[in-house]
């Protein structure tokens, strides 16, 4: 039976996850944690610290990691990873079908450009979840965050940035 709220879970998921792996982060959680109660929210934000890590989109990587650990094993994993890739694959496969004829017409630009802010309240909120008195970010973080930040709007070289971010968090922790 877990196995088939498992995959109904990241069915879910996968259809309601516009926006990409960022954006469904505040779906998984409330999936996850909030919903299904298989993980704690500390849990949670390890498997997407881990996810951010190891190469692949960061919504598969997690949907790997927490079928296995809501199952215990591989099975649930590959469960979980097809039901959170089966309907981005359908929506893709369909758009594509009909895209040529429709992407000059006027009410699929006006979706369009409805879905493009709504992706980044949904990676806001993801972010705002996370900043609670188990998971909060301490100061310095969020000092190397602002500077990065504020750094790529000046459009300074993402890379440049990275190495940067990386030693300064070196010599502070």
């Amino acid at each position: 039976m877990i196995y088939l709220h498992l995959f109904l879970s990241y069915l879910k998921i996968g259809f309601f996850g516009f926006g990409g792996g960022y954006a469904m982060i505040s779906l998984i959680q409330n999936e996850i944690v909030v919903q299904q109660g298989w993980l704690s929210n500390t849990q949670l934000s390890d498997i997407i610290a881990v996810s951010q890590m190891t190469p692949g989109p960061i919504a598969i990587n997690c949907a790997t990691y927490v079928g296995y650990l809501v199952t215990g094993n591989i099975w649930g994993s590959l469960l979980a990873t097809t039901a959170v890739c089966i309907p981005p694959l359908s929506i893709m496969l369909l758009i594509s079908m009909f895209y040529k004829k429709l992407k000059s017409n006027r009410y699929m630009q006006g979706v369009l450009d409805w879905i493009k802010p709504m992706m980044v309240g949904m990676i806001g909120a993801a972010a705002l979840l996370y900043m609670n008195k188990e998971t909060f970010i301490d100061w310095s973080s969020i000092l190397i965050f602002a500077g990065c930040f504020f750094a790529s709007w000046k459009k300074i070289n993402p890379i440049i940035l990275i190495a940067i971010a990386a030693v300064v968090g070196l010599l502070i922790y």
